[in-house]
């Protein structure tokens, strides 16, 4: 079986230092043998992306975004719940906010960018419940924001 370090590295993917809170929020809370991760934009140290779905930017940027995203997910629950990739028994839920126009309507599509690469890097543990929605703006301008909650077990 390959460990999630193992597909990362084969996808050319490092988890980066996460990003500190913009406002007054923890990154990560734990409760029980959940983690809460706060809303992940879609920021690496080339920037943010940022765009409307729908105006200025096509469901494959979107994809990207939302990859992205998922990424800084992953770098969270690492950095800051603690809890080594390997180590979580499922992500229970993604809930993906995509910055779009009101008559965009493929958000399941662009959330696909973050489904399909948590459940690559962790496999079965990695299948997991999602929502997405379509919104009128997120912080920064960003495309996407990606929230999630994640067993990690007691």
């Amino acid at each position: 079986m390959t460990s999630p370090a193992e597909v990362l590295n084969k996808l050319g993917i490092e988890l980066p230092v996460p990003a500190a809170p913009l406002a007054a929020y923890v990154p990560v809370v734990r409760s029980g043998g959940l983690l809460f991760v706060s809303g992940q934009l879609p920021s690496n140290a080339d920037g943010m992306i940022q765009g409307t779905l729908g105006a200025n930017m096509l469901v494959e940027d979107g994809q990207a975004a939302a990859r992205l995203a998922a990424i800084n997910v992953l770098a969270q629950i690492v950095s800051n719940g603690g809890v080594p990739l390997e180590k979580i028994k499922r992500v229970v839920k993604l809930s993906i906010f995509v910055a779009s126009t009101p008559d965009f309507t493929e958000h399941h599509l662009v959330a696909n960018g973050a489904s399909e690469l948590i459940a690559e890097v962790l496999g079965d543990a990695g299948q997991h419940a999602r929502a997405a929605f379509g919104v009128a703006a997120l912080p920064m301008g960003a495309a996407v924001e990606i929230e999630a909650i994640v067993d990690v077990g007691a």
